[in-house]
């Protein structure tokens, strides 16, 4: 079974009373619980994980390395600060998804760059909560296609 970490940074907490015409009415748990269904049929373990500190978000993606065979990451405003992060992705070496629910390119110019987008290999964003079920198809196709070697301890 594959195992997958999905990372939510911050203010993702507050889904479903924050800016629902932005973000849509739907919470971070209603975002999990749909993930572990698609999970289930996928065959795919998920681990998840919200904090609003950046430090906090790199260890977590620094504690990946040999245990996770991908990472689904909504950086939220960290997307466009965060040179951290994106360091933290590339060490670990784990092939990563960039998630957002709303579409960066039709929202603020400061949104359009991701210090994350070039680490990752790939970036689903605009599709609301279904942003992550696509990034979860995604990493599923990923990991079974491209990186099918990648290995993890069993620890």
């Amino acid at each position: 079974m594959n195992k997958v970490l999905v990372i939510h940074g911050p203010n993702l907490n507050m889904l479903g009373t924050r800016e629902p015409e932005i973000y849509g009415t739907h919470t971070l748990d209603d975002i999990n619980d749909s993930m572990k269904e698609i999970a289930a049929d996928l065959e795919i373990e998920l681990s998840f994980f919200q904090s609003n500190s950046e430090g906090d978000i790199i260890t977590k993606i620094q504690q990946a390395m040999g245990k996770m065979q991908g990472i689904i990451i909504n950086a939220g405003g960290y997307t466009h600060t965060s040179v951290a992060i994106a360091d933290a992705i590339s060490a670990v070496k784990v092939p990563t998804v960039e998630v957002h629910l709303s579409n960066l390119f039709a929202r603020e110019s400061f949104r359009h760059h991701s210090y994350l987008s070039p680490v990752c290999v790939g970036l689903i964003c605009g599709f609301g909560s279904n942003s992550y079920l696509l990034a979860l198809s995604a990493i599923d196709e990923i990991i079974n296609t491209i990186y099918p070697t990648y290995t993890i301890s069993n620890e």
